[in-house]
């Protein structure tokens, strides 16, 4: 290679290595300048310094969970594509066993709390495949670097709040708070906001334990579900397909808010039938989403208890894969 082009390389690089290094200093000095407003915001709200030397001890940004919650699968999977990955025989069927070993507890956990066990099974199933992957993350640092951010900076400025609270508390042990890069912890995956409201110690030994404790993590669980609203024994959803044109309006795209919640004679009219071509056979009001936005995409009429669901993860396509998976659970679907 001749000298000029070795020169033109070697500048290019340094130009390179310059920007990224001016870059990251600079980061790292924005982020510790907000680190330490964040710390005095919380000293002043009743925070001890014990807490908040102990929690953020070993604090860092983590530029890989910026890159996760920009590429969230809920944002650029298709429906069929999304739910199949989740909603798995493989899943229905690890589900049946533990529910064969776990009976009693099970049992017991669906009567006190009046929620169906197989939407537990489920959301544990899609949530950390039945407690295998819980997550690795440093979670005091991924919910900082999420408060940093601008995208969703008072939501996670907030649980971080809430964290705090638990571990000033002796709830929780900040050394081993590892979960997901979001900020859930646990079987479930609860925030600290979820874990404070609706966390139990249900195998009374004065420890909520959301990993080691499959009591605790099931009662936490079905108190969650229970809390906001969910009734046993009602229906979820059910896939359909539409036999006439139907106005826009009446589809629902997004998760944020569910309108149109319609009889179901009132969709029968509007020809609405069950996917396989049979008639809806329940009395429940529902609402019609299109997860896809697209005609000829999956379609499905959605009830009270699937917007339930949508409180604990505001997803159309994760409702719709914990609610297939509970069916699949349920019916013994393979």
């Amino acid at each position: 290679m001749p000298p000029f082009f070795k020169i033109i390389i070697f500048l290019f690089m340094f130009i390179i290595y310059f920007f990224t290094s001016t870059f990251a200093a600079n980061l790292d000095k924005s982020f510790e300048e907000w680190l330490l407003s964040y710390k005095n915001k919380a000293l002043k709200k009743g925070i001890s310094q014990e807490t908040i030397d102990v929690t953020f001890k070993n604090i860092k940004f983590l530029e890989q969970v910026i890159i996760y919650d920009r590429k969230q699968p809920e944002f650029f999977e298709d429906t069929n594509t999304y739910v199949k990955k989740r909603a798995t025989p493989k899943k229905a069927k690890q589900a049946q066993e533990l529910l064969k070993k776990n009976n009693q507890l099970f049992n017991e956990i669906e009567n006190k709390f009046n929620v169906d066990k197989e939407i537990l099974l489920s959301l544990w199933g899609i949530e950390t495949i039945y407690g295998k992957y819980v997550g690795k993350m440093d979670i005091i640092s991924s919910l900082a670097t999420l408060s940093y951010d601008k995208r969703r900076s008072d939501f996670f400025s907030s649980q971080l709040f809430t964290l705090l609270q638990l571990v000033d508390k002796k709830l929780i042990d900040p050394s081993k708070y590892y979960g997901s890069w979001a900020g859930a912890y646990g079987n479930f995956q609860f925030m600290p906001s979820t874990t404070k409201k609706y966390a139990i110690d249900y195998d009374n030994n004065e420890k909520i334990e959301l990993i080691n404790s499959l009591e605790d993590s099931l009662a936490s669980a079905a108190n969650y579900i229970n809390k906001i609203g969910w009734k046993r024994g009602h229906p979820c959803l059910f896939q359909v397909k539409t036999t006439k044109n139907i106005k826009k309006k009446y589809f629902n795209l997004s998760a944020r808010e569910i309108h149109h919640r319609l009889k179901i004679s009132k969709w029968k009219k509007m020809g609405v039938v069950n996917v396989d071509g049979s008639d809806l056979q329940t009395n429940y009001k529902a609402a019609l989403i299109l997860p896809d936005s697209k005609p000829n995409t999956p379609t499905y009429l959605v009830f009270s208890n699937y917007e339930k669901i949508l409180k604990w993860n505001r997803s159309l396509r994760f409702g719709i894969s914990v609610c297939t998976l509970a069916k699949m659970i349920k019916y013994e679907i393979n």
